[in-house]
């Protein structure tokens, strides 16, 4: 057994269906490699005081691993990328890495108005839905960092032939411009059914889908 069996390794996620950091968390972990075990904690009243005995800031997904505990997206992705640095996570070049780090740190602490126009759920497809205009320039900066990528790198991922944290970090935005029918060019269209496809996603949809209705779409984004 190898040390990416993940003896002792754990994830922390919320809703699988509306958590977009618990989808990330799960990706960047799929790109390292590293099977953890999920221990799936809904948003509501009985569970959040379990949440603050984890974290004090309420925050998942919260990667637990070799006596380690990290709960920011980031974090979690440097940490894996330190530890498994033969799961190429980050582009090999130096030019590459860089900008692969800083648009995943765009969109890491930005892009507010996007997340509040257009939350991700993974239930729905909208035919046409009306998008607040304070979100335009949110999903235009996205059509952006996503042109420049596919042209430098060639696809059909962000940054090449294969997936990095960039793409982890990105794929909850694709679900909510398939899921809410915005109108993209057709290279950034394409990318969003390139991740659509990307067998961790059909398995994390196809988990979110089989999810209890009942459980309550989170008040705050994890």
């Amino acid at each position: 057994m190898t040390d990416k069996a993940a003896i002792g390794a754990t994830l922390t996620i919320s809703s699988k269906t509306y958590s977009a950091w618990s989808l990330r968390g799960w990706l960047l972990c799929k790109l390292a490699g590293l099977d953890v075990a999920e221990r799936q904690v809904p948003n509501d009243a009985a569970n959040r005081a379990e949440l603050l005995l984890l974290s004090p800031s309420v925050l998942v997904p919260r990667l637990n691993y070799k006596g380690a505990s990290v709960w920011d997206t980031l974090a979690i992705a440097e940490f894996l990328n330190e530890l498994f640095p033969d799961s190429h996570m980050l582009p090999a070049d130096p030019i590459a890495r860089a900008h692969c780090r800083s648009i995943s740190g765009e969109i890491h602490s930005g892009f507010t108005n996007l997340r509040s126009a257009l939350p991700m759920n993974l239930k729905v497809k909208h035919e046409k839905f009306p998008v607040f205009s304070g979100a335009r320039p949110d999903i235009e900066r996205i059509e952006t960092i996503w042109s420049d990528c596919l042209e430098t790198y060639g696809g059909p991922f962000l940054f090449g032939e294969k997936p990095t944290v960039a793409d982890a970090m990105y794929a909850p935005v694709t679900t909510r411009f398939i899921s809410y029918a915005v109108a993209l060019s057709p290279p950034c269209e394409t990318y969003c059914h390139t991740i659509a496809d990307w067998a961790p996603m059909k398995e994390w949809i196809a988990a979110a889908k089989a999810e209890p209705e009942e459980m309550e779409e989170l008040d705050v984004e994890f």
